[in-house]
């Protein structure tokens, strides 16, 4: 029987790994801040706790018994991006946030409901710019070896940029995956021409998740590090559109030693694109997971329709990136009481 996590034995098996993260918090601290950035703290308990569709929230209910207040119901946060942007449009300047988040049901060696996303935002940033900013600090904080589960990866060599229409071309035979965007029969006709039969009431969504992770992302990261970008437009609610194509949007995803780690925009700006998007996003969680949801974030929308700045930005995996600094084989190792604890 394993010992409990609070044993003696047990602390003392993960404490190089937490040692590892405790210096790992400390580059991070100095890197940011040699670069300008404030580092801010943002609420935890938030009335909406972020607007991708199928992460699912801890609901809490506020109850006033001190003071004036109305109850109402108030989740934890999934992430802390809606705060952090509207520091944007109150003219904080370049800010960045180790922020502890929770997504209900997330449970497995890379994954645990209560962990910590460091994001970043850098107004007058593009998408370009944050890679290249991203790929010095992982460098920076890291060793030039890192691993995780048999996937090696040296951090010395520049990262790959592929964009999604190359990574499905390169590992979906040939598949044209923005030619597809939003019709279902066509990209199952083309999933079937490619070799990679569909499932029986797959949509769009459903199939183009399935083809990403089955045939994608196990090429990705390997060697060397790669970002993902340019991906189709509806995978990225908050991101603006590339005006080269607008069927892509600017956004990419970082993956490192097999793992995916960090997820960035070229922030989208426009008030009415932006509250289009939700609108859809909220119907679509409904749709998806019945009574749980919760309505537009208003108050963010009103912050853009005062002004955001234009800019780009980032949450990255903290966990994830103190388990390749560490060498841990996963989440646990790097969490001083882990969920399992609990």
């Amino acid at each position: 029987m394993p010992l409990p996590l609070w044993h003696p034995e047990s602390l003392a098996a993960r404490l190089p790994f937490l040692r590892a993260r405790t210096a790992l918090t400390a580059a991070t601290r100095a890197w940011f801040g040699a670069r300008g950035y404030t580092e801010v703290e943002t609420p935890c308990l938030v009335p909406v706790p972020g607007m991708e569709v199928h992460l699912h929230a801890f609901r809490s209910e506020f109850t006033p018994h001190l003071g004036a207040g109305t109850g109402r119901t108030l989740w934890l946060r999934t992430s802390p991006e809606l705060a952090l942007k509207r520091l944007l449009v109150a003219g904080a300047g370049p800010v960045f946030e180790l922020a502890r988040v929770w997504r209900n049901g997330e449970v497995s060696p890379r994954h645990a409901p209560e962990f910590t996303m460091l994001e970043w935002y850098r107004p007058g940033l593009e998408l370009a710019g944050m890679m290249a900013e991203t790929e010095a600090f992982v460098r920076a904080v890291s060793p030039a070896l890192v691993g995780h589960a048999g996937v090696a990866c040296d951090l010395a060599l520049p990262f790959e940029r592929l964009t999604m229409a190359e990574a499905f071309a390169r590992h979906c035979n040939g598949l044209d995956i923005l030619a597809t965007e939003g019709d279902s029969a066509r990209l199952r006709a083309a999933a079937i021409a490619a070799g990679l039969p569909p499932r029986e009431g797959e949509e769009w969504e459903d199939l183009f998740f399935r083809l990403l992770l089955e045939r994608v992302e196990p090429h990705l990261g390997r060697g060397r590090a790669t970002f993902l970008t340019h991906w189709p437009t509806p995978q990225a609610a908050l991101a603006r559109r590339d005006p080269a194509d607008p069927r892509a949007a600017l956004r990419f995803e970082l993956f490192v030693a097999g793992l995916e780690l960090a997820n960035a925009f070229d922030e989208l700006t426009d008030p009415a694109e932006q509250r289009a998007r939700f609108t859809h996003d909220v119907a679509e969680r409904r749709r998806l997971h019945g009574a749980e949801g919760w309505d537009l974030d208003e108050d963010f929308l009103a912050a853009l329709e005062h002004g955001m700045p234009a800019g780009s930005g980032i949450a990255l995996g903290f966990d994830r990136l103190a388990m390749l600094a560490s060498g841990a084989r996963g989440i646990e190792d790097v969490q001083w009481l882990p969920f399992a604890s609990c």
